[in-house]
């Protein structure tokens, strides 16, 4: 059995405006304790993922990994690829922030074998990566890349946001051919979202925050949706577009049902069909580790309420589809026995279609995709 391995990295050189994903500022002194009691998990949860098989990919995660001193990371690499065995060809991704890197940095991660970088971009505008809480600039995304290709790390993948506060279809239309003058190899998209407990709400609930209008955000992702793939970025999932043979091979490990060990604070693992999630507390983590304890508790009980729904709307992200045949094969009854009327309402409305024994979300159910989902919630 292939499987995935994730680890998180919750440290940030800042906070942004946005973010509601488990991270820390400032904290730099908690850096070392985190990565000694990260290299003690390493090892357990290695030795008894091997019983089990290869890994096939490794992702490392944030906050932002390249936070931590070069020296921290590579013991981290170093500690997982000793302790898991991985495939020959195992894809091995970073995440990094532009403005926490430089040629040495990104040497150290070619010869590590990190195999993809993971660029947290989001716009091509100094003014508005300002306000959004972004430590860099759109010469620190140029040099970032321009330092990994240099380093030997051919495939770079871009994050672009829109909705953003201030920003423009022109800002959207200059992020994308910057990209495309980036050489980028994948392109992921996001629309900004306020979550409760961010800056963003609290700037949003004072009338701090002038956002585009709903007609406005749609036009920035149709424009995205529409344009990336004449550029030669095929689209293989709901947010996710990369040229021929650079799709992302842990992302698609989540969509499709893939086994993955999930390690540090805050991190999830779905593993024999449960899933879990250690402590989201760095301080709490590192005890834990250092007692003998294992930081991960059991988030999830296993129902088959449950994996039918994560099936289909996991499933139905990607462009290829849902498998009805492998649906069958897992649940032992077609998929129309439990959602025969949600399946041909969506149809009716035009948000799926079912090809070559996939069912498939359409153009506008992909636009949709909430109001398809949700139908698939038992």
């Amino acid at each position: 059995m292939n499987y995935g391995v994730y680890i998180h990295i919750p440290f940030c050189v800042k906070k942004c405006g946005y973010c509601d994903f488990y991270s820390l500022a400032g904290r730099d002194e908690l850096m070392r304790p985190y990565t000694e009691a990260l290299l003690k998990e390493i090892a357990i949860q290695g030795t008894m993922a091997s019983r089990a098989g290869k890994a096939a990919t490794l992702y490392i995660g944030g906050g932002t990994p390249t936070a931590l001193p070069v020296a921290y990371l590579s013991q981290i690499i170093q500690m997982t690829c000793a302790s898991f065995p991985f495939t020959d060809n195992a894809e091995i991704t970073v995440e990094a922030n532009p403005g926490t890197v430089n040629l040495e940095y990104m040497t150290a991660l070619e010869t590590l074998g990190v195999t993809r970088l993971s660029m947290g971009a989001q716009v091509f505008n100094d003014k508005i990566l300002k306000d959004i809480g972004r430590i860099h600039t759109t010469q620190d995304i140029r040099d970032a890349v321009r330092w990994a290709r240099a380093a030997g790390i051919v495939d770079v993948s871009i994050d672009i946001m829109y909705g953003l506060p201030g920003q423009t279809m022109d800002d959207v239309v200059w992020s994308v051919g910057s990209a495309m003058d980036l050489a980028a190899t994948h392109i992921s998209i996001y629309g900004l979202t306020i979550e409760d407990g961010t800056p963003f709400a609290v700037r949003m609930k004072n009338g701090e925050l002038t956002l585009p209008s709903e007609d406005e955000t749609d036009a920035m992702y149709d424009y995205l949706t529409e344009n990336l793939p004449p550029y030669g970025f095929l689209r293989y999932e709901i947010a996710n577009f990369a040229r021929e043979g650079f799709e992302s091979r842990h992302n698609i490990g989540y969509w499709t049902d893939v086994p993955y060990v999930g390690l540090g604070a805050a991190a999830s693992s779905y593993w024999d069909g449960r899933r879990y999630t250690n402590v989201a507390d760095v301080e709490q983590y590192i005890e834990m580790v250092e007692r003998g304890e294992s930081p991960a508790r059991l988030s999830e009980q296993p129902t088959r309420k449950n994996a039918l729904e994560e099936f289909c709307f996991l499933s139905l992200r990607m462009t290829r589809g849902l498998d009805k045949a492998q649906f069958e094969k897992k649940f032992d009854t077609t998929i129309e026995s439990i959602y025969g009327n949600e399946i041909e309402d969506l149809k009716a409305k035009e948000l799926l279609v079912e090809e070559d024994g996939f069912l498939r979300l359409t153009k506008r159910g992909m636009k949709l995709g909430n109001v398809a989902f949700r139908a698939f919630m038992l």
